[in-house]
């Protein structure tokens, strides 16, 4: 598996919590009255998040 710097898992998940809070759909289920922050911690988590990581060869 892919791993990923705390620096590249930390604006993955604020990108995709600003997409979740400006209305993007959510691509798991997650529990009632959970933040924007909280959903892309689980997407993220069970690797269904549509962004890449392109590192400089």
């Amino acid at each position: 598996m892919f791993k990923y710097t705390r620096f590249e898992k930390a604006r993955i998940i604020g990108a995709r919590a600003l997409q979740i809070a400006m209305g993007a759909p959510v691509l798991v289920d997650v529990p009632e009255g959970a933040t924007p922050l909280q959903a892309a911690i689980i997407e993220f988590e069970m690797g269904v998040i549509p962004i890449t990581v392109v590192r400089p060869v």
